[in-house]
């Protein structure tokens, strides 16, 4: 990816035809901006993975050209990245809103990650290099301080929309409409849009209407305790919790290590004011449960979140009680259905009230713009050309057509995947060939290291098990000192299975001597070839594949 001829070149290395990752670099000659870096977090076919970061490694070898990241809001599908992204690439300077700033310090100090120079981003805020000049918009969105931008090159302007949805009655900011609109007049070239609800019709419901609903649970539930999970990053949902619980008389217990640095991320922020709401587990414990509510993490079922340790009867400071009511003020994130319904159940069968965002009253609304609020966006930014972001392809698919729609030419829209070069050269845009775009794995403290040949051994072993062949050898007289020793992990029960586990040691058998009688006998050999003929042998008997694993002893 190299820009040559005066073009600049715009490309996805994560966000396109998913739902997270989120990050995108624009290149002109010698200077490089990227936007956002987030991660996804793994469905259950990753086994062991922590999270899923976009492919940077095209970064590696022009960090002389980075000017900056660009970082639109605070949500870790647009942040979590960046304390991987910082131990590989410099970083010259930050550009981030004012909360994001905060949870990114919080981020980089736990893991001991010195915080670049860093630029708090306003709608006053302009960035001017040799060939930027960037200037940035509010955004209603379900975090504080969250901006669209607009790219300005010689060849023409680039807006970004970050996340968002029009809400004319929001807890937060208004969108600026007229700087939008402003922009639209001075004519924008190309529009990258969010497209995460392109598939959902109308407009999506006001935080206002989610605040009622919130406010007559708890008018409703005036005797029982009240157990809240919501997003943590949601402070304008958390700071409207706040309030309700101030009119009801309860105060407050929040589980869960990102909803206590949120928390306190809104207090510094100035968006709580009350410190004095908040109470420990063991105060809660001695008041009258109709005084309490609990607000934790744990809204999409996550095994070691809070609200899942409270329903499993795991968390040492909270008792579920069976008059309890819960809030789910959430909607699942895709792949997370399963694992929210479990929870549920389990709820329901101490005896708790459940309410979520299925039930008649809306507990919870998206931050982002339905099919309607797309087209207002599409009128008043009026690009030449338009390329969805932030979406799976049905998603980027269908937010292409609202755009043709809006009277954007069909051959004007590009629905990308990652690695997909679009150039833009005098006010037009045009495909620019791809680059070789892969996943990343953060395994633990592995970053990078568990590629699909790893998580494909995994899936096997988690659906076929582990078969271990055990031989006993003297190498020097090239002979078996025992009987192959064969045992099992999750793939049959030994001692009910005693006439498949005596042919796979008789076979075993047979493959060692035939090795050791060979001139040029080796260990690895013996292995490679235990491990492809027992593997058809097995299937052939059972129709599994195992991983099988050779273990030699007494190897001198």
């Amino acid at each position: 990816m190299n820009s040559k001829n005066g073009e600049t070149l715009i490309c996805a290395l994560g966000g396109l035809g998913e739902v997270g990752k989120n990050m995108y670099m624009i290149q002109h000659e010698d200077e490089i901006f990227i936007i956002d870096c987030g991660v996804m977090f793994p469905e259950d076919d990753l086994m062991g993975i922590d999270y899923v970061l976009a492919d940077y490694s095209i970064l590696k070898d022009r960090q002389e050209k980075i000017k900056g990241l660009i970082i639109t809001h605070g949500h870790e599908d647009h942040i979590g990245g960046i304390p991987f992204l910082l131990q590989n690439i410099n970083i010259p300077v930050l550009y981030t809103p004012n909360v994001a700033s905060k949870l990114i310090k919080n981020k980089l100090e736990e893991r001991n990650i010195p915080l670049p120079k860093t630029v708090i981003i306003n709608e006053d805020l302009h960035i001017k290099t040799k060939h930027f000049n960037i200037e940035f918009f509010t955004t209603t969105h379900s975090i504080p301080d969250s901006f669209g931008l607009a790219i300005k090159t010689v060849n023409g302007t680039i807006v970004e929309t970050g996340d968002f949805k029009f809400d004319f009655t929001p807890i937060g900011p208004v969108a600026n409409m007229g700087k939008m609109a402003a922009l639209g007049n001075e004519g924008v070239t190309l529009l990258l849009s969010d497209s995460t609800n392109a598939l959902l019709p109308g407009f999506s419901n006001s935080e206002s209407v989610v605040d009622e609903a919130l406010s007559e649970i708890f008018a409703e539930n005036t005797k029982s305790r009240i157990i809240l999970a919501t997003f943590a990053s949601n402070i304008y949902r958390l700071t409207h919790i706040v309030e309700t619980c101030k009119e009801n008389n309860r105060k407050i217990v929040t589980f869960g290590r990102s909803m206590n640095n949120n928390i306190e991320i809104a207090i510094q922020c100035g968006y709580i004011k009350d410190k004095d709401i908040f109470i420990t587990s063991d105060e809660a414990n001695k008041m009258d449960p109709s005084k309490v509510c609990l607000l934790c993490t744990g809204s999409q079922g996550e095994p070691l979140a809070a609200l899942s340790r409270i329903a499993n009867g795991t968390d040492k400071n909270i008792t579920l009680m069976p008059d309890d009511t819960v809030i789910f003020s959430s909607s699942p994130i895709p792949g997370n259905s399963m694992s929210i319904n479990r929870t549920i159940n389990k709820l329901y069968l101490k005896g708790a009230k459940v309410y979520t965002n299925a039930s008649d009253l809306n507990v919870h609304t998206s931050g982002h713009a339905r099919r309607e609020e797309l087209k207002l966006l599409l009128r008043l930014i009026r690009p030449k050309y338009f390329m969805p972001m932030h979406g799976e392809f049905r998603m980027l698919s269908s937010h292409a057509e609202l755009a043709q729609l809006c009277d954007i030419k069909e051959e004007n829209t590009f629905i990308n995947k990652n690695g997909d070069i679009l150039a833009m050269k005098d006010n037009e845009v045009y495909r620019k060939g791809s680059i070789l775009i892969n996943d990343i794995y953060v395994d633990g403290s592995r970053i990078g290291e568990t590629g699909i040949s790893i998580i494909k051994d995994r899936k096997m072993m988690s659906t076929d098990g582990v078969l271990i062949v055990i031989l006993n050898i003297d190498i020097k007289n090239k002979k078996m000192l025992i009987e192959p020793n064969i045992t099992t992990r999750g793939f049959v029960v030994v001692n009910d299975n005693q006439d498949l586990i005596k042919k796979i040691q008789t076979k075993t058998n047979i493959i060692a001597l035939n090795e050791l009688q060979k001139d040029n006998f080796s260990l690895t050999d013996l292995k490679n070839r235990i491990i492809l003929e027992i593997n058809s042998y097995v299937i052939e008997l059972t129709g599994r594949r195992p991983i099988i694993i050779p273990m030699i002893l007494n190897a001198k």
